[in-house]
């Protein structure tokens, strides 16, 4: 289809560095044309042994720099919002980790600002919906074999939890994959949230409120609830059993090799998301990639984004106060169907 697609990455953290690993190793039609970091020696390290790329610490520089015809967003939440806006000005397709935007009203901004091009650019990167299995449970739903979903029961557990993170971010960083798959899966927003908190776990950092255990209200009469738990200790645990009026589906059990020897039996368990989901951020990308090259904007929307960042502001206002928070979303763009 022509020329490889150029790409700035904005932001060259752990999740930049892996998309500028992915899109130089893994993803066929695209390469790094530009990268962005305020942190300079961390973006000429991660693009170290990649040729042709130009490095900036300012996202408008590596959007204007020469080749550049598509934007990857990885960098910290706050900072989207000024990225997706300039990408936008410049009429760049771009795929937006999640969240697109942390609180509604800059979600809100975007997704009007969208809105008023009268077309998509913006692909949220919500990588769950690009994984082999919820794909197959999401096909299971629609086809009505279990009849009618009543209940989504939801996994999500980390091994330990990053320095400075807080017990809002149980729910705006960590269950908002979540809220996103129930969307997805079920075909229904939801409409309310309630947080209840267990006695939080000895291997929480002091002041961590952790676990949490989270439930969620949609519009179509279903409930889902969410177990979040960010040090476990053991292992990256991510399941999802649909209770349906006609039966059940899990997914989530089991990844890896099983070893049976010396007595015991058993499977490794995945310390990080970035293992867990490899194969769902790879054609991820290489989705983005190809609806690029052809002109496309596909995937998850930025009203999607701004469901996402709307719901997990309730979440936390339910966290904070111990209440059930409603969820109140804008009327959606036509934009949007």
């Amino acid at each position: 289809m022509g020329e490889l697609l150029g790409v700035a990455v904005l932001g060259a953290g752990h999740m930049g560095a892996d998309h500028i690993r992915r899109l130089d190793q893994v993803v066929s039609g695209a390469r790094v044309a530009a990268v962005a970091d305020p942190d300079a020696a961390r973006a000429k390290e991660a693009v170290s042994g990649v040729e042709g790329v130009s490095v900036h610490t300012e996202a408008e520089a590596a959007l204007d720099a020469p080749g550049v015809g598509a934007v990857l967003i990885a960098s910290p939440g706050p900072a989207h919002e000024e990225a997706l806006l300039a990408a936008f000005a410049r009429g760049l397709p771009v795929l937006c980790e999640k969240p697109m935007v942390p609180d509604s009203a800059g979600a809100l901004r975007v997704l009007e600002a969208e809105a008023r091009l009268g077309r998509r650019l913006a692909q949220i990167g919500f990588m769950r919906r690009y994984d082999a299995e919820y794909r197959r449970l999401k096909a299971l739903l629609d086809d009505g074999r279990l009849g009618r979903p009543l209940m989504l029961h939801c996994t999500h557990r980390n091994v330990s939890s990053p320095p400075g993170f807080t017990s809002a971010m149980l729910i705006d960083s960590s269950v908002s994959h979540e809220i996103d798959a129930a969307r997805w899966l079920l075909g229904q927003e939801l409409t309310a949230v309630t947080v209840l908190r267990p006695h939080p776990s000895s291997g929480a950092p002091a002041g961590l409120l952790d676990p949490q255990f989270v439930v969620f209200e949609t519009d179509g009469g279903a409930l889902v609830d969410v177990e979040v738990f960010v040090n476990c200790g053991f292992g990256y645990q991510v399941r999802v059993e649909a209770v349906c009026e006609a039966g059940s589906a899990r997914v989530g059990d089991e990844h890896g090799v099983r070893v049976t020897a010396h007595g015991s039996a058993g499977t490794d368990v995945p310390q990080d998301y970035l293992v867990r989901f490899a194969d769902a951020y790879d054609r991820e990308v290489q989705d983005w990639v190809d609806a690029t090259r052809r002109g496309r904007v596909t995937g998850p929307t930025a009203w999607d984004g701004y469901a996402a960042s709307v719901v997990a502001e309730a979440g936390v206002r339910a966290l904070e106060d111990g209440t059930r928070v409603p969820v109140g979303l804008a009327p959606r763009p036509a934009l949007y169907g």
